[in-house]
């Protein structure tokens, strides 16, 4: 992938596609991928640019550490150069605060668009905005060396780049929680015995794992994996009969669009 030329490359990110895998890469290994707004705005642009045929979406880290979360320097009076610092955002008004906030999320929504199927390829540290993010994908494939955190409580903040709904979806209300309050440390071997990682490899294979699972997941026909994986997140919403009712409708248009009777 490395060899590709970037149909991105901006603020520590860059975006590159091959048929249909698109690798998003967090690419300041000096900084431990520590993400901005600038970061997010270039995240949210990769969402966009991707080509239509693009069925995968890899996101990794560049280096030892996946991300280490926010940049100190949001942390500081001034905050970064040219963005509001959290003081000004403070002092602004609710709407302009919440539509901030919102446009920061725009950065984590995108990866479970149901057309694709996003996979996060995690090592090393995946802290606070780091551990949202890879909450944000569908999948996750994690080194042994990986070390999750939410330390935004302990901040005197909440985690809010979209991480909450899929951490409990995954471990549960009571281990969300006590993860979030505490803001320890979550080591490989918990994070696939709760279902946070869909598998755990050494770091070395890394990489090849995560070719391995984008392969098997291309090997399925498109339409057949987009509407599973719309069954799939709906589910949660719907009751037992709703749900059988929504596998009914997705399988009537499977089967009419296979015979070629579709619109």
């Amino acid at each position: 992938m490395a060899s590709l030329d970037p149909v991105l490359d901006k603020d520590g990110v860059q975006l590159t596609v091959e048929d249909a895998v698109a690798t998003v890469t967090l690419a300041n290994p000096a900084k431990r991928n520590a993400q901005s707004p600038a970061l997010w705005r270039a995240l949210t642009e990769a969402g966009r640019a991707l080509p239509g045929d693009v069925r995968v979406v890899v996101l990794r880290g560049e280096g030892k550490s996946f991300s280490a979360g926010l940049d100190r320097q949001a942390f500081t009076p001034e905050g970064f150069d040219g963005e509001p610092s959290f003081l000004d955002l403070a002092r602004g008004s609710d709407a302009d605060l919440d539509a901030e906030i919102a446009a920061y999320q725009d950065a984590f929504t995108w990866w479970r668009r149901p057309d694709l199927i996003s996979i996060a390829a995690v090592q090393g540290h995946a802290i606070g905005a780091g551990f949202q993010l890879a909450l944000a994908c569908d999948l996750r494939v994690v080194a042994e060396d990986v070390q999750f955190a939410m330390r935004e409580t302990s901040l005197g903040l909440v985690p809010d780049l979209t991480g909450t709904h899929p951490l409990v979806s995954l471990v549960g209300y009571a281990r969300a929680l006590e993860i979030c309050a505490t803001g320890r440390f979550v080591h490989a071997a918990e994070a696939e015995r709760t279902g946070l990682a869909n598998l755990v490899v050494p770091a070395a294979e890394l990489d090849g794992a995560v070719r391995d699972l984008t392969a098997a997941l291309l090997a399925a026909p498109r339409d057949a994996v987009v509407e599973t994986k719309a069954l799939l997140q709906g589910a949660a919403g719907r009751t037992y009969d709703e749900q059988r009712t929504a596998e009914r409708a997705a399988q009537a248009r499977r089967l009419r669009d296979l015979a070629g009777l579709s619109d």
